[in-house]
C-alpha cells in the first residue's frame, strides 16, 4: 500500500513539473528556471549563456555522481580549449541548495573554471524534459546547443568530449 505522505510529495513534484512546462511553453525557446550561480549565488537562467554565437556545451551533474566526478576534468579542458574560439561549458548542479557545500566543494576538487548553477533536482529535471522531450534518465547528463541557441543533442551518461568536437565539427557548417 502507498503511504500518504508519498501520494502527497508524488502530487506536488507533478504540480512544479506542470507549473514549469506552462511556464516555458509559450517560448520559442524554453525558458531555463532561476538557479543560483554556484560563484556569486546570483540568480540566473541558462539563457544568459545561450545563443551568444558559440555552442554551449550543458553538463548536468551531481556531487556524490561517480561518473560525473571522471567527467569534469575533461570537461574544464574542452572548455579551456574552446571557450575563446567555438564553445564554452556551462555546468547545472541537481544537488540543491540543502547540497550546497558539496556542490561547491565539487567544483573546486575538480578545478572547474566553467559556470556552474544550481538548482533543485525537480527544477533541473523539469528543464531537462521540456528542453528535450525525453525523461530524466540521470546524472551526467548533456545538451549541446548551436551557437543560435537552439538544442542540437542531448546525451545522457558518459561522453567522451572528442565525439562533441566531432560533432560541433559536422555541424559548424549549418549554423
Amino acid at each position: 500500500m502507498v503511504s500518504p505522505t508519498f501520494l502527497i510529495m508524488f502530487q506536488v513534484k507533478r504540480l512544479i513539473g506542470l507549473a514549469l512546462l506552462l511556464a516555458v511553453s509559450s517560448s520559442a525557446w524554453p525558458a531555463s528556471p532561476m538557479f543560483d550561480n554556484l560563484d556569486t549565488g546570483v540568480p540566473e537562467t541558462l539563457e544568459n549563456y545561450r545563443g551568444d554565437g558559440k555552442w554551449l556545451v550543458v553538463m548536468i551533474w551531481a556531487s556524490d555522481c561517480e561518473i560525473c566526478k571522471r567527467e569534469a576534468g575533461s570537461y574544464q579542458q574542452f572548455h579551456e580549449d574552446h571557450k575563446a574560439v567555438d564553445a564554452k561549458v556551462v555546468g547545472i548542479t541537481l544537488d540543491g541548495l540543502a547540497k550546497r557545500e558539496d556542490a561547491g566543494a565539487f567544483v573546486a576538487q575538480h578545478g572547474l573554471g566553467f559556470a556552474n548553477l544550481i538548482g533543485e533536482p525537480e527544477a533541473v529535471t523539469a528543464y531537462y524534459q521540456i528542453v528535450t522531450g525525453s525523461p530524466w534518465i540521470g546524472t551526467p547528463s548533456f545538451l549541446v546547443f548551436g551557437p543560435d541557441g537552439e538544442l542540437m543533442a542531448k546525451q545522457e551518461g558518459a561522453v567522451p568530449t572528442d565525439l562533441i568536437e566531432d560533432f560541433i565539427a559536422a555541424n559548424s557548417d549549418n549554423q
